[in-house]
């Protein structure tokens, strides 16, 4: 009985963390260039028992008994695949339309160091630094860098904005002068590897890359360049590509799973009560 409860406690748990990515893809469902993540799991360790050596029945399944702890979520993969594309004619609207590719922004962490972050979410904003300077920002006011890594800041008396096919922004001026900045954009070929923060934004690499058994150039490329390839839409936004229908039936089965293993613990409980009980 006590292995019984042992295995459902454990199962429960990562039930538990699957609930939790669930709940962030549905609650992330319109949140602009999220990706959905699916919890995976795994059988952990089990106990081989071959209570009858002597049985020479031909079967598919090996002799004896295996006595199982539970299952685990092994990993959460992220689903690159491409959003909807929700046309806004926002002049600092930006929709990647290649897979994997990813805005970087400039974040401070905890010790006041900056850290370059990635996102698929392209609306982006100008805020004023100093008189006659504003930077380019996203929508969590964090500054979005250029292929150098480098904020980007322009004069404030801009007249519209344009995009050249290689992914750079162009800022115009009523006296017919242009600044061209190269939005800096990033292929994260392993992006499971890396820390996720919420609305789908990824930061930094993790300090044990390589008992991973990945090195950089493997997880993420910088693309630079003329011929960088970029896949980029001006004037509109990547839609979450998370199916809402597809989470509820899978909240449901999740659901389910929990309330079969919360019973076999009750179940447990009982048969012990009855074991103590005689007499």
């Amino acid at each position: 009985m006590l292995r019984t409860m042992n295995t459902a406690t454990n199962t429960l748990s990562q039930i538990q963390h699957q609930l939790d990515t669930i709940s962030t893809n549905i609650a992330n469902s319109n949140t602009h260039g999220y990706k959905a993540q699916q919890a995976n799991f795994t059988e952990m360790l089990y106990q081989q028992f071959n209570n009858d050596e002597y049985d020479r029945t031909v079967r598919d399944t090996p002799v004896g008994i295996r006595y199982g702890v539970g299952a685990q979520i092994g990993s959460i993969q992220s689903n690159q695949t491409q959003g909807s594309i929700q046309t806004t004619n926002r002049d600092l609207d930006f929709a990647l339309t290649t897979k994997n590719q990813y805005f970087n922004v400039l974040m401070q962490n905890d010790e006041g160091e900056v850290q370059t972050a990635y996102t698929r979410n392209g609306s982006f904003y100008v805020t004023p630094t100093e008189p006659g300077i504003v930077t380019l920002v996203n929508g969590d006011g964090y500054q979005v860098a250029d292929a150098n890594g480098q904020p980007i800041t322009f004069p404030d008396d801009v007249s519209r904005f344009t995009m050249d096919s290689d992914g750079s922004l162009v800022a115009s001026y009523e006296n017919g002068t242009t600044l061209k900045f190269q939005l800096g954009i990033t292929s994260l070929q392993k992006p499971q590897v890396m820390e996720k923060l919420q609305g789908g934004t990824y930061i930094g690499l993790p300090e044990n890359l390589d008992e991973l058994g990945y090195t950089e150039q493997q997880v993420l490329t910088n693309l630079q360049g003329a011929n960088r390839q970029v896949g980029i839409q001006k004037g509109a936004l990547e839609m979450s590509n998370v199916d809402v229908s597809k989470e509820l039936t899978n909240l449901i089965q999740a659901q389910r799973s929990y309330q079969f293993n919360t019973r076999a613990i009750t179940i447990a409980d009982q048969m012990l009560g009855l074991i103590n009980g005689i007499r």
